[in-house]
């Protein structure tokens, strides 16, 4: 039994027209998985660290320090969290958690999902 709460699937956002006002962005981007997993960060004027990332088709696992909040922008995927062997389903403008010292495998099975991920904490 995982002693962390499951992600969940939270309510339905149109994160395709989420804009960043007086937002710092790094131009040199995160890149993982032999270029198929791609990002860039972002500091928001209020400090908030984010990225804003593309998932080429194929499966990869990620560990995470904070916890996060991925919002999924467009395209689809299917998560299973370290610890579970359930499998959730996202679609654009849907986002699941996951907890700090964990992690997540992520499935990109057709087109590119593109994403936003906020550290949360």
């Amino acid at each position: 039994m995982p002693c962390f709460a499951l992600a969940k699937d939270l309510p339905y956002v149109d994160y395709r027209t989420m804009e960043f006002t007086n937002a710092t962005v790094h131009a040199k981007a995160n890149i993982y998985f032999e270029g198929r997993v791609i990002s860039h960060t972002v500091i928001t004027q209020e400090s908030d660290h984010k990225t804003v990332g593309v998932i080429l088709p194929g499966t990869y696992h990620f560990g995470t320090g904070k916890a996060e909040r991925m919002e999924i922008v467009e395209g689809s995927c299917e998560v299973v969290l370290d610890g579970t062997n359930k499998t959730d389903s996202y679609a654009a403008g849907h986002a699941f958690d996951v907890p700090a010292n964990s992690g997540f495998t992520i499935t990109v099975k057709l087109d590119p999902c593109h994403y936003i991920c906020s550290f949360i904490g």
